[in-house]
């Protein structure tokens, strides 16, 4: 929620960390499948946030501050991949084993280890 004020990008942050928004509550609300969306979500905010804080894609001090604060509070759920890729494997119907769930985990750490380079080109 913290980067809900943030301009708008070609990455458009504002609309992925309303997305995030609307599965954590669906989380909280006990929806199971919602902590894959969170994190490809986060995934999805990461290369529109980390420039904002740490570039100067923000001019003012309030608005780094924001950028600094949704960086904080993505850290927990990208620990939680090992999770929503248990998850997104039932979601997309393959069948659950570990050695699906080891491939899909790696995918979605490959997958935002190029979002996260994606602002640096």
């Amino acid at each position: 929620m913290a980067a809900l004020p943030l301009a708008q990008s070609s990455w458009h942050g504002p609309e992925v960390a309303s997305t995030l928004a609307v599965a954590a509550i669906a989380l909280l609300a006990g929806q199971r499948w919602a902590i894959s969306i969170v994190v490809l979500a986060e995934l999805l905010l990461l290369p529109t946030i980390w420039p904002r804080a740490f570039l100067g894609g923000v001019e003012l001090w309030p608005g780094r501050i924001a950028a600094l604060t949704s960086l904080l509070m993505i850290v927990p759920g990208l620990f939680s991949v090992r999770r929503a890729a248990a998850t997104l494997v039932l979601i997309t119907g393959w069948r659950r084993t570990q050695r699906t769930c080891r491939r899909l985990q790696y995918a979605i750490a490959a997958a935002g280890l190029v979002l996260a380079l994606l602002p640096l080109v």
